[in-house]
């Protein structure tokens, strides 16, 4: 079960490159189980396991691992030689120099940098890729990037700062949750700056690891992974897993007591964080009931009760200011999904 959702924009930039190569995307979505009706609602989400499976269905379609967005083909198995070159560094600085030149090879390809100045090192995607109108490349670059320079050295690099040369979108709040930092929009150039003492630290995965990495990557790299770096992800990550095993969600002084803070230190944690105990308790919520009603098995009174509402009303009220439609309709338009015999499609009355 996937453990976060991504918004539909994200959905539909990742599909411009198919389609403007006149492929048809409705088979890609069908496999990847998003229901094509979910692109025209702009508060539509789907889970991040769905995405995952999106993008590599896109990889497949397209032969190219920049998804007919880059301004030429990067053919599949690029990344992997990418990874291969990076992991003979002496540390990450020397793994990024690696890779940035490994794409510096193709003339055609994304100009990236890497540098450091005053104590910040800062990764760069240079120029303007024109088949990217949404800048979801550059967007994945970005993660990508931060989340293998993470996965070398075994640890979450916090990010100081994320940058896009272009206007905030309209789902501008979905850049706070993944880049996990202070987001600028305007800037001179899209990237992300962390603290440059990471560039010298060693790396510690070797070749078995790589290959395990490689089996889900790069798409699931786009998927948020929590590293427990954060008071945010390690309380996201207790929810997750309450609501997995099927118990009620923990609240604020019991998690509190399992971190050995007070609840008072708690709130200026998550405060400091930008965040709320409420607000995560509304996320989790919101992904494991999306997840809980793309998988289908679930009848919505059961996964509503799992979910911490004392009446079906209440949920379906949450569902539709969540996502703007009701949980017995994203249940039936979700592919492949039905509802249990016990449940017939219907909604509680408002």
């Amino acid at each position: 079960m996937g453990t976060h959702t991504i918004t539909v924009h994200r959905v539909r930039a990742a599909l411009r490159g198919a389609q403007r190569l006149g492929i048809d995307t409705a088979p890609l979505l069908q496999r990847a189980q998003i229901a094509p009706l979910l692109l025209g609602d702009d508060r539509a989400r789907v889970t991040d396991t769905q995405f995952s499976r999106l993008v590599r269905e896109l990889h497949q379609a397209t032969n190219d691992e920049f998804l007919g967005l880059g301004p030429a083909p990067s053919p599949r198995g690029s990344f992997a030689m990418m990874c291969c070159t990076a992991l003979g560094g002496r540390d990450l600085g020397a793994a990024l120099d690696r890779a940035v030149r490994f794409y510096g090879l193709f003339p055609s390809g994304p100009a990236l940098a890497v540098d450091a100045s005053a104590g910040v090192a800062h990764f760069t995607v240079l120029g303007d890729l024109a088949d990217d109108p949404d800048h979801f490349l550059a967007e994945c670059l970005v993660v990508i990037w931060h989340r293998l320079s993470s996965w070398l050295v075994g640890s979450r690099i916090p990010l100081l700062q994320a940058e896009f040369a272009y206007r905030a979108p309209p789902h501008r709040a979905e850049y706070d949750l993944l880049f996990g930092c202070p987001v600028r929009f305007g800037a001179q150039h899209t990237g992300a700056a962390f603290d440059a003492h990471w560039l010298a630290a060693p790396l510690i995965q070797d070749e078995t690891a790589l290959g395990e990495l490689l089996r889900r990557a790069p798409a699931d790299l786009l998927s948020r992974r929590d590293y427990g770096t954060t008071v945010t992800e390690q309380i996201r990550r207790t929810m997750a897993r309450a609501l997995t095993t099927r118990t009620r969600l923990p609240e604020a002084p019991e998690i509190a007591a399992r971190l050995a803070v007070s609840p008072a230190t708690l709130r200026r944690r998550l405060t400091a964080e930008g965040t709320s105990f409420q607000q995560l308790k509304d996320s989790v919520r919101k992904d494991a009931a999306i997840a809980g009603l793309r998988e289908g098995h679930e009848p919505i009174a059961q996964l509503a009760s799992r979910l911490g509402f004392s009446e079906d009303t209440a949920f379906h009220r949450a569902f539709r200011r969540w996502t703007g439609t009701t949980p017995g309709a994203y249940r039936h338009a979700a592919p492949g999904t039905r509802p249990p015999a016990s449940e017939p499609w219907h909604e509680p009355p408002a």
